[in-house]
C-alpha cells in the first residue's frame, strides 16, 4: 500500500463522496473530500493533493472549468468522473486538461487502477527527493529552450517560465526523450499515459495541440509537426545534461 498518496475526492454526492474515499483509504491511500469547487479549492490550499479526483457536474463552477484552472495552474493530475460518458463528453474532458477520465457509474476497483497508473507517472515527493532532483539535475535543451525534468519546469528562450499541465509536461518529455523521430498515436499513448489508462487518440491530438500551442506563442516557429497518417515529431536537436 502507498502511504505517502494523499488523494482529494470532490463530488456534489455525499454517498459517492463517501464510497470512493472508504475504498481508497481501504488501499492505503490517505482521502480528503470535498463537497465541491469551492471546497476544493480550500482542500487544495490548505495541502496540495498527489491527484484529484473530480466530478464534472455539480452546483456553481462545473468540474470541467476547475480542471481547465488546474491545468493552468499547473495544479495536481485530475481524474474525472462523470455520468456523462460519450467519446465526446471524455475528449472534451481530457482536453481541457483532465489526465483521465472514467464515466460513472464505475468500478471502484477500475477507479483504483486509475489512480495507481497516474501516480506512478507523478509520483508524490519524499523527503529526500529536492536532495535527490538537485543532484540528478536531468535537463533537456532544444532551440534555446530548456525542460527541467527535475523541477518539472519548462522555460523558453528568454528564460521565461512556462505553465504546463501534467499531461502537457509528460507529453514534451516523451518528444525530447524522442526528438527528430516519428511517434505514432499509439507510441505517444505508451510513452505518455502508460498502457493502463483508456485514453482514445483524439485526446493525443488536443494535448499535442496545446503544447504546439505554448511552444509556438514563445518561440514563433514550428517545434512539433504533423506527419500525416503517421504521427508527431519533435524537429530541433535536442541535447540532454
Amino acid at each position: 500500500m502507498d502511504l505517502s498518496s494523499y488523494i482529494l475526492v470532490v463530488d456534489d454526492d455525499p454517498e459517492l463522496r463517501t464510497l470512493i474515499g472508504d475504498f481508497l483509504r481501504e488501499h492505503g491511500y490517505r482521502v480528503d473530500v470535498a463537497a465541491d469547487v469551492a471546497s476544493m479549492r480550500e482542500a487544495i490550499a490548505r495541502r496540495r493533493p498527489d491527484l484529484v479526483v473530480l466530478d464534472v457536474m455539480m452546483p456553481g463552477e462545473d468540474g470541467l472549468s476547475a480542471a481547465r484552472r488546474l491545468a493552468s495552474e499547473a495544479g495536481p493530475p485530475v481524474i474525472m468522473l462523470s455520468a456523462l460518458g460519450t467519446d465526446t463528453d471524455r475528449i472534451i474532458g481530457l482536453e481541457v486538461g483532465a489526465d483521465d477520465y472514467l464515466a460513472k457509474p464505475c468500478n471502484p476497483r477500475e477507479l483504483l487502477a486509475r489512480v495507481r497508473a497516474l501516480l506512478r507517472r507523478n509520483p508524490p515527493p519524499t523527503d529526500d527527493e529536492p536532495a535527490a532532483a538537485s543532484a540528478s539535475g536531468l535537463q533537456y535543451r532544444f532551440d534555446g529552450w530548456s525542460l527541467d525534468v527535475a523541477r518539472r519546469e519548462l522555460r523558453d528562450p528568454t528564460a521565461t517560465h512556462i505553465v504546463l499541465s501534467d499531461g502537457e509536461f509528460t507529453l514534451l518529455r516523451t518528444f525530447v526523450e524522442h526528438p527528430q523521430r516519428v511517434l505514432s498515436r499509439d507510441q505517444l499513448l505508451d510513452y505518455a499515459r502508460g498502457h493502463n489508462v483508456d485514453v482514445y487518440d483524439r485526446a493525443i491530438d488536443s494535448q499535442v495541440s496545446r503544447l504546439r500551442r505554448k511552444l509556438s506563442e514563445r518561440g514563433g516557429k514550428e517545434m512539433i509537426r504533423t506527419v500525416r497518417n503517421e504521427g508527431y515529431m519533435l524537429l530541433p536537436s535536442v541535447v540532454r545534461r
